[in-house]
């Protein structure tokens, strides 16, 4: 699950009688605190090995990922796009399922494989600063299937560029 609850500010007005301006104070950021309903899904091939994906796009999925969720089985997971590469940081604030996360790239290659612990919120950051995608699926997977670094990821409709950002160079 993506660590970064977007913090977000919200105006708190000043007393009627008083000439100072209005103080900003933090708001508590939004929090998930139920299961979302199932994301769109799509074919994907991680290497060789077929997989049914969520889609998680915008920030309130990303944010929400498998939360409250109860299972997940080896033929299914669930994939986070970001908009731009970067560094990222995933909990497992209320997931209960031991998972394990891909980090992608750009060109939709594996460059980081973690394990994450059900309710842990450490977050788990990734070491590279060029991470686009996410792919968290049932702990262990990617070493059951074979699968490691510099594995290509791809999608029933080609590479994960064409697929999410097909405008894109």
């Amino acid at each position: 699950m993506l660590l970064g609850l977007a913090a977000c500010e919200k105006p708190v007005a000043a007393p009627p009688q008083s000439s100072n301006p209005p103080v900003q104070v933090p708001a508590k950021p939004w929090e998930p605190t139920k299961v979302q309903p199932k994301l769109p899904t799509l074919k994907m091939f991680v290497g060789t090995v077929e997989l049914q994906v969520e889609q998680a796009r915008t920030e309130r999925q990303i944010q929400t990922g498998m939360m409250f969720r109860k299972r997940m089985t080896d033929k299914e997971g669930m994939l986070f796009v970001h908009r731009n590469a970067g560094g990222r940081g995933y909990w497992m604030n209320n997931v209960t399922v031991p998972l394990s996360i891909g980090y992608l790239d750009p060109t939709g290659r594996v460059v980081e494989i973690h394990d994450m612990q059900p309710l842990d919120t450490n977050s788990v950051y990734s070491v590279s600063q060029n991470i686009q995608y996410a792919l968290e699926v049932p702990q262990g997977w990617f070493k059951r299937k074979g699968v490691s670094l510099g594995t290509k990821v791809m999608t029933e409709k080609g590479t994960l560029t064409k697929t999410y950002f097909p405008n894109r160079r």
